[in-house]
């Protein structure tokens, strides 16, 4: 009788002939959120199985496998051969003394001489004869005794369905590079597009001298709790204070933040391409800023080719921290520092700017000197 973590991935099955890539992506992916831990990962038809680990690190074991994407759900549970006698000692050992219950049977296995209702009655049976403070409930149990019978002449006994992260496995839908503030909403669109399966690389822009280094640290804070569900441990940061010095004292003030923004797009697009990135990821959401209206949006379009992926966009701020809370980067986003969208705001920023006055102000600005100076101040961070 081997303890052992039952692992399913969730949309996996429905990829026919490509399900073998996206299994050895997934794979790739559980060695690498249980690195440093004692383990052996084991892959059978529809499941994987993790065994010979330390039980005394088993709940920070599950915590990483929960985070992958990709697993629908894990049990801990007990491996044994599959005659009754075994699977019934395994049985005793998941169930309670006292309280409702129920036993449910899946075989993998079609050939096992029980149906599933016959091994559910029998090993059912034997609790109760010997457990007489037991009674069978199979609508509402308060606890159930699950059995899976695999093909290879073993059964899986466990009590509980753990959710996992769901989504597909990071790295089987390319990749993008995410615009990451220090705010709520823009970790969270990065988790969303690396549960479609997206490797997602980070960009951070700041306005040092005019933001402090306390703005990046909670950045690089933010990186690292991303990191967790397989999004980058890279951060990359450019400065782009001496941009917003020559657009508040050359431009309509009402645009600063419009100008500056068509920069960072710029500037994104550029880094992605150095990263080989295929897309860039927003956290806006619509409406809820200023520079979030269509006409916003439209104007950051305009100056990029490559796609902008906005996941939030139909998104209340609600539902953002809502998921914020759940992936725990809400409070770090809520410490007090200034990202560098606050640098020179104006007291009326445009709301429904004309794509052709913005053009007009931006010829007052040398946009390729100021690009070159901005990409000079790449800093790297390996998280």
């Amino acid at each position: 009788m081997e303890k052992v973590i039952i692992i399913r991935y969730a949309e996996i099955h429905l990829k026919g002939k490509n399900r073998g890539y996206f299994e050895r992506v997934f794979c790739v992916n559980l060695e690498r959120a249980m690195k440093g831990l004692k383990h052996e990962l084991h892959r059978t038809s529809g499941r994987y199985l993790v065994t010979a680990f330390d039980e005394a690190r088993m709940e920070e074991l599950c915590g990483r496998i929960s985070r992958v994407f990709g697993v629908h759900s894990y049990s801990v549970g007990l491996c044994v051969p599959y005659d009754l006698d075994s699977v019934y000692r395994a049985a005793r050992e998941v169930c309670p003394r006292a309280g409702s219950f129920k036993v449910q049977t899946h075989r993998a296995d079609k050939k096992y001489p029980m149906t599933s209702m016959e091994l559910s009655a029998h090993i059912g049976g034997r609790l109760l004869d010997e457990f007489p403070q037991l009674t069978v409930d199979v609508h509402e149990p308060g606890h159930t005794v699950c059995i899976d019978i695999r093909e290879n002449g073993t059964a899986l006994v466990f009590g509980k369905f753990e959710r996992g992260a769901g989504g597909m496995p990071v790295g089987t839908s390319g990749k993008g590079l995410l615009l990451i503030s220090g705010g709520i909403d823009s970790p969270v669109a990065g988790y969303m597009m690396a549960k479609r399966g997206m490797t997602v690389e980070l960009l951070h822009f700041h306005s040092y001298p005019y933001t402090n280094d306390g703005a990046k640290e909670k950045v690089k804070e933010l990186a690292r709790l991303l990191a967790r569900y397989s999004v980058s441990g890279r951060l990359l940061t450019l400065n782009v204070a001496h941009i917003q010095e020559e657009i508040h004292a050359k431009c309509a003030a009402e645009l600063n933040v419009t100008l500056l923004r068509r920069f960072m797009f710029r500037l994104a697009e550029q880094t992605a391409r150095d990263v080989n990135a295929k897309c860039l990821i927003t956290g806006e959401s619509l409406g809820q800023v200023a520079s979030q209206t269509i006409e916003g949006i439209t104007s950051s379009n305009a100056v990029v080719k490559l796609p902008v992926l906005r996941p939030l966009i139909g998104f209340d701020k609600e539902e953002i921290v809502l998921i914020a809370k759940k992936i725990g980067t809400f409070e770090t986003s809520v410490l007090p520092y200034e990202d560098c969208c606050t640098v020179f705001l104006p007291d009326f920023p445009a709301i429904r700017p004309k794509l052709s006055f913005i053009e007009e102000e931006e010829k007052k600005l040398d946009a390729e000197a100021l690009m070159r100076e901005a990409l000079a101040t790449k800093e790297v961070f390996e998280l």
